[in-house]
């Protein structure tokens, strides 16, 4: 499993609109065969911060996930309303191990 962490920044004026652009992403790409998971996350004490947690079941996919025009979507609808550029971390799944991925989802 590749695990991406997304850190977000949003202006405070965005962040309802943020949050739908952002769920309406999330939905559509639980839906690609290649994606395990995709989980939103808000920071409690900075409700600007927000963390994308996208855990791809190999390489590849994270690829296929770049190429929907979904993903397009939302990286045009959202790119005014980040404070700062978003980056990722990616991180190599270890527990639990493929099976208990899917077995869990």
């Amino acid at each position: 499993m590749l695990v991406v962490l997304v850190h977000v920044q949003v202006k405070p004026d965005f962040l309802e609109a943020f949050k739908e652009a952002t769920f309406e992403n999330a939905r559509c790409s639980l839906q690609e065969p290649g994606i395990a998971r995709f989980d939103v996350l808000q920071q409690q004490d900075d409700p600007t911060r927000f963390v994308l947690v996208e855990v791809y079941r190999n390489q590849e996919a994270t690829a296929a996930h770049k190429a929907t025009a979904h993903y397009a979507a939302w990286r045009a609808r959202v790119e005014n309303m980040m404070a700062q550029p978003r980056f990722s971390v990616k991180y190599t799944g270890l527990f639990p191990d493929e099976t208990g991925w899917k077995t869990q989802l």
